[in-house]
């Protein structure tokens, strides 16, 4: 196990664990820094290193649709959007700064033998309401 920190609960049991998808070394997301992934899927998730805390967000800002790992995490916790400033509460999902509107989707993530896996979301609802903004 790590001392990396992802800020979520750590007991599993197998139908749960089946859930989780490797997607890059603990070493890959350096503090303070973002790293842009994909699931098998095709889903974009934007890992971010805020002081130990690994986690994951969507990598799609809510507002333009531009790549939240092109952005920046900033020493307060929060990820700036590159493109239009927008600004987003890296463990909630929460817009703290507009242009953006709606929240981003946040995922659960463990970290298991030095390697980073997310989960299911953590707050589908900010989904939900984006994808029927888009609709």
């Amino acid at each position: 196990m790590s001392d990396i920190d992802t800020g979520t609960d750590t007991d599993t049991d197998a139908d749960t664990a089946a859930d989780f998808i490797d997607v890059a070394g603990v070493r890959d997301v350096r503090d303070g820094k973002l790293l842009g992934v994909k699931l098998p899927d095709g889903t974009r998730i934007c890992l971010y290193n805020s002081r130990g805390t690994i986690g994951a967000v969507s990598d799609i800002c809510t507002h333009a649709e531009y790549p939240m790992s092109a952005g920046a995490l900033q020493p307060d916790g929060t990820i700036v959007c590159g493109w239009h400033g927008a600004r987003f509460d890296c463990r909630t999902g929460a817009v703290c700064r507009p242009p953006a509107t709606d929240p981003l989707p946040v995922y659960e993530v463990r970290i298991e033998n030095d390697r980073v896996l997310v989960g299911p979301l953590v707050n589908a609802a900010s989904a939900v309401n984006a994808a029927e903004r888009d609709a």
